[in-house]
């Protein structure tokens, strides 16, 4: 795109754009001719993809503004509009507007609320900031047509996106996914209103604690043993950090009526967009809950708690038996509460008939080994909540199973129905009182753990995560894609590739016989998984978002009577498949 092209666009654009800041932002790079910013800005506009939209916050068309929030709005609308006609010619339809502390949030949601209500939609916009999870409950218990977030949940600072939802509370997938994208592309005018005729047409109703208070009693009622916590509550310390974010009104409320004690990181209560207390406000990351950690030391706290900017994700460290807090990682945190609420259902009586548990497939197969044992089925499903939540709808359509937990490796659990995608706040009440209850049997998280590798076998997981930016990073990223369908892997770290699930191609089959191939019953998507001789798993997974291909290493050692010589054995494994997986990755341009 040459600079007349560029100059052309950003004119364009300040024409347009209602919020004087983010026009004032490309005026003055068009005034100091900074041709390169004003390119980076300008050369596309930022896709809205299956799951809305992400960005980093700037005036331009490949930023995250209002002029990008109107327009994805106006889009969003139309779709629903043409899909419920007879609900649009009604008036009928509504929609429910959340957003998190990042900043800008309020402005986009606002935003986003006048954009609906002006296209005759009965529009509910919380008062101030709100967690995901949150949003799609408040779908569900208004009965909306659709929901957005404004959030871009653990991205670094510099970032916001916008998330929207379907009529069931889960994020919206295909067709819808595909049938929104077109309309946001198509849209040449946009409707907005005021706020103040908004509220006078009755088009917009603020909301706060008639949804909230709902909320809060729906994550206590997920619990097994109120009782318990009741009669333990004096015992545990908690030390809870929602790292600026928005979950400290729902956690601390929620675990101080279970009479709890929690003590917030005062540093890090407050919402703020800027994060300062962290380079990542992302709970996986242990610099993230540094904080925490040192607070729970001085208090000698039981457990660590954090949640995320949206309080969707939800992490843990606990102490070890010398007073060292360890981090719990979510693959390990699914297999814990997967036990525990199997172990709970059944203790109590209140297993449903053909229960199941749901998890995504670059998730550990240690929960499989503890739903096999226990006559529960484990599902699996792509990446992202929005299947889990997809799955556990096709349960309810199909009776064929009841739902009772589904859960991924990026600190993802969802405990209830209520809620159609990942919750920390319903998470955070159910692991104190899981934390509670493996106390009084005398162990503590950790110990419990121990006793799971002992009976299933040891699971190891770590990560190789590379970016490849540029414009040609993109054609790197296809060619490594490329190259391990073509060639295939016929062993990793000295163990036989059994099977290869390619989820692009839909299809399984055994390397040692290719041309043998079996239908896989799953949507397409650009993943590989290369399972090992052992129970070990290894999946290769570009970022649909970003410049960077993650490789998944799930190890298993079947053998773990003795957990020092099962972790030695699993480390040597990881390292050796690590090693092989850089020479891939190193001999592909």
């Amino acid at each position: 795109m040459d600079k007349n092209e560029i100059l052309a666009r950003a004119k364009e654009y300040i024409n347009e754009e209602k919020d004087q800041h983010f026009r004032q932002e490309v005026e003055e790079l068009i005034k100091a001719e900074n041709m390169a910013e004003l390119e980076d800005r300008f050369y596309q506009n930022l896709e809205f993809g299956t799951g809305g939209l992400r960005g980093i916050i700037g005036g331009g068309t490949n930023r995250m503004n209002t002029w990008m929030i109107n327009h994805a709005t106006q889009g969003l609308a139309n779709y629903f509009i043409k899909t419920f006609p007879e609900k649009a010619k009604a008036g009928t339809l509504s929609a429910v507007i959340a957003y998190d502390s990042r900043r800008f949030s309020d402005v986009f949601a606002e935003a986003t609320a006048l954009i609906f209500a002006a296209n005759g939609f009965k529009t509910y916009l919380f008062t101030s900031l709100r967690p995901t999870p949150e949003l799609s409950f408040a779908i569900r218990t208004l009965g909306c047509d659709t929901g957005v977030v404004v959030t871009a949940s653990h991205n670094p600072p510099q970032y916001n996106g916008y998330k929207a939802y379907w009529n069931d509370g889960a994020q919206v997938i295909e067709p819808h996914d595909t049938g929104i994208i077109d309309e946001v592309n198509a849209v040449s005018t946009i409707k907005t209103i005021s706020k103040e005729e908004a509220l006078a047409s009755g088009k917009l109703i603020m909301i706060d604690k008639e949804v909230d208070e709902k909320y809060w009693e729906m994550c206590k009622a997920q619990l097994f043993r109120p009782d318990v916590i009741k009669a333990k509550a004096s015992e545990a310390k908690i030390v809870y950090t929602p790292l600026h974010g928005t979950g400290a009104m729902h956690v601390e409320k929620v675990l101080s009526d279970l009479g709890l004690t929690v003590i917030t990181v005062p540093e890090q209560r407050i919402p703020d967009g800027n994060f300062p207390t962290v380079e990542k406000p992302n709970p996986e990351e242990a610099p993230a809950l540094k904080m925490a950690v040192e607070l729970a030391e001085k208090e000698k706290a039981d457990v660590v708690m954090a949640t995320d900017p949206d309080a969707d994700r939800f992490g843990i460290a606990v102490p070890d038996a010398n007073g060292k807090y360890v981090l719990i990682t979510g693959n390990q945190m699914g297999a814990l509460l997967t036990d525990y609420i199997i172990v709970s259902r059944k203790e109590l009586g209140k297993m449903p008939a053909n229960p199941a548990i749901v998890r995504s497939i670059v998730t550990s197969p240690f929960a499989d080994k503890i739903c096999a044992a226990n006559g529960v089925k484990l599902v699996e499903c792509l990446t992202g909540f929005k299947w889990i939540a997809n799955v556990m709808a096709g349960f309810e359509k199909t009776n064929s199973n009841n739902y009772i937990f589904g859960f991924e490796e990026s600190y993802g659990y969802n405990v209830e129905t209520d809620v159609r995608d990942k919750d920390g706040v319903s998470a955070a009440a159910m692991c104190a009182e899981m934390t509670l209850y493996w106390r009084t049997q005398g162990k503590s998280l950790l110990q419990r753990l121990e006793e799971l590798y002992t009976t299933y076998g040891y699971f190891q997981d770590s990560a190789i995560s590379q970016n490849f930016p540029g414009a040609s990073g993109g054609q790197t990223m296809k060619n490594i894609m490329t190259k391990l369908r073509t060639e295939g892997l016929k062993s990793l770290g000295g163990k036989t590739v059994l099977s290869i699930r390619d989820v692009g191609e839909s299809v399984v089959y055994n390397p040692a016989n290719p041309d043998k191939k079996e239908k896989l019953d799953l949507p397409k998507s650009n993943v590989i998984q290369f399972f090992l001789d052992g129970g070990t798993v290894v999946s290769a997974r570009p970022s649909g978002t970003e410049p960077k291909i993650k490789f998944y290493i799930n190890c298993v050692i079947e053998n773990s009577s003795d957990l020092a010589k099962a972790k030695e054995e699993a480390d040597k494994l990881t390292a050796a498949i690590d090693k092989e997986i850089k020479e891939v990755l190193d001999s592909v341009k």
